[in-house]
């Protein structure tokens, strides 16, 4: 695959839905892409940590956190695990810790901040539902791609040969 380029892949596709810019670059990838999973919980991480758990296949899991920035949802543990079953990437509606962990690990991670206190663990949340945050609504199976200029999401997977 060609390397991502946001503003080249918004330019080629203007059908994208673009995030709003609210996301700051974490992980140890500065550009990431893949199908979307989705996880919809709100302070607490329990799904989270069972989607990373699971081959990730290159997807990138979309977090609907509801925007909190009361606790981490992701750490470094988690997201070295989800780097070792093959996510792409994470993005993160929601805070993270470790970062500087997080920006060694071979993982894209966009997150909205980063907050030292951990989540609750109840098992609670949803997993692969449409989520709507930062002015759009992604589904399991589009297409979330990323880099340092921001988000965009497709339907279906594009040919960035160029």
């Amino acid at each position: 695959m060609s390397a991502i380029i946001t503003p080249d892949i918004c330019d080629a596709n203007p059908e994208v839905q673009v995030l709003d810019p609210v996301f700051v670059n974490f992980g140890g990838r500065e550009a990431f892409c893949g199908p979307i999973r989705t996880v919809k919980c709100f302070e607490d991480n329990s799904l989270v940590k069972e989607a990373a758990a699971e081959p990730g296949d290159g997807a990138v899991l979309v977090v609907d956190a509801g925007g909190s920035h009361r606790c981490a949802m992701l750490g470094d543990m988690i997201a070295e695990q989800a780097a070792d079953n093959s996510w792409s990437g994470v993005v993160m509606y929601g805070c993270v810790r470790d970062v500087d962990v997080l920006a060694e690990t071979d993982l894209g991670v966009q997150a909205l901040g980063a907050h030292p206190r951990k989540s609750e663990k109840r098992g609670a949340g949803q997993r692969d539902v449409p989520v709507t945050f930062a002015g759009a609504t992604l589904k399991p199976g589009q297409w979330l791609y990323a880099d340092n200029n921001g988000i965009v999401v497709a339907e279906a997977r594009l040919n960035l040969e160029g």
